[in-house]
């Protein structure tokens, strides 16, 4: 794994903390929690390669 993979992650989720407490501090909590779901499905789609090497390795180990 890549170590500019994790500070990608990193930086997504202090952009994503800091605009939640923005937006929850001026009254919009519907906007932040979409705001916390679109950072969680960046994240996800950044982190798909790794999750399926993952998932072949556990199958190659398991041999199924």
């Amino acid at each position: 794994m890549d170590v500019g993979l994790v500070l990608k992650v990193a930086g997504v989720g202090m952009i994503v903390t800091v605009t939640c407490q923005i937006l929850t501090k001026a009254g919009r909590d519907e906007q932040s929690t979409l705001v916390s779901l679109t950072g969680i499905v960046i994240v996800l789609l950044m982190l798909i390669e790794e999750i399926g090497t993952l998932l072949s390795t556990v199958w190659t180990v398991f041999g199924l």
